[in-house]
């Protein structure tokens, strides 16, 4: 059964003094290769003393820079989507027979076409060890990436962590504590490990209770909810970009919508620039209805 939802996700950050904003930029916008159909979308930024242009970064997501043209003491970001959520099967794919079986070897033009995404940090001592331990003998692809992802969820807990910027995978495999962005890219850096390219990609997620009859993995949720969140995709050859939400140990399905996927996490951020010398304080809501 296909569900209609509205997203509406506002931010705002309040100034103790009028200060300047650099050009700012925001990946707020559905990726086009969003599996959930998007029907409708606005962006709405206040004060209305700005410019606004729409484009494309290097990985194709959409990014709207925004110059503002006076100092303020507010800043109002409102973001409203339509998203049909039509249930999805995370395992309808085929595999080419090369890589039906990890590990494998990407053709030579597409190892070299998937470069950014096969790059490493140096690994650490923690790295090091969880490489050593795993088991890498032969097997079926899909099953390995099912193990890596119940891996990362099963060992590194879950925390709400507001300071900016991501873990090192060694933070994260050390405290066994992480944002779901630290756990995507902890995710991400193993599998590059392994030689499979990967990609850190944030995005909205969107859980519905169970009533509707949706796949949506409701955990016991009392009500619908949406929040930003990061997971990780991996690139198989037939099968393309396959999702990994290591927070929950789960394949991404119609409730994952990517806003931006990117080689790194720092050029996923939702918001990016700078701000004048200041107090500031933040909030957000996020809520999700069904129409």
């Amino acid at each position: 059964m296909a569900v209609r939802v509205s997203i509406f996700h506002q931010t705002k950050y309040e100034y103790d003094r009028p200060v300047f904003l650099s050009p700012h930029l925001f990946r707020l916008k559905p990726a086009a290769h969003s599996r959930t159909p998007i029907e409708a979308y606005s962006l709405i930024i206040k004060p209305d003393t700005h410019i606004i242009h729409w484009q494309q970064d290097p990985f194709g997501n959409f990014v709207a820079r925004v110059d503002f043209q006076e100092p303020m003491r507010e800043m109002l970001i409102e973001v409203e989507i339509i998203a049909h959520m039509v249930p999805l099967n995370p395992f309808d794919f085929f595999l080419d027979a090369y890589a039906e079986y990890f590990p494998f070897t990407y053709e030579a033009q597409l190892k070299k076409d998937l470069g950014p995404y096969l790059e490493v940090s140096l690994p650490g001592p923690q790295m090091e060890q969880l490489l050593q331990r795993l088991d890498q003998s032969k097997r079926g692809t899909v099953d390995f990436l099912i193990m890596l992802n119940q891996l990362i969820y099963q060992n590194i807990s879950y925390t709400v962590r507001l300071q900016p910027g991501v873990q090192t995978s060694e933070e994260s495999l050390m405290q066994a504590l992480g944002s779901c962005r630290d756990s995507a890219w902890l995710l991400v850096q193993i599998m590059r490990h392994l030689g499979l390219a990967a990609r850190f990609v944030s995005g909205y997620s969107v859980q519905l209770i169970a009533e509707n009859l949706l796949p949506t993995r409701s955990f016991g949720l009392e009500q619908d909810v949406v929040a930003l969140h990061a997971w990780a995709e991996v690139f198989i050859p037939g099968a393309g970009w396959i999702g990994l939400d290591a927070t929950s140990g789960l394949l991404a399905g119609e409730g994952h919508i990517p806003l931006a996927c990117t080689a790194n996490p720092d050029s996923a951020a939702p918001i990016t620039g700078t701000t004048g010398i200041s107090e500031t304080s933040f909030t957000y809501i996020n809520k999700v209805k069904r129409i």
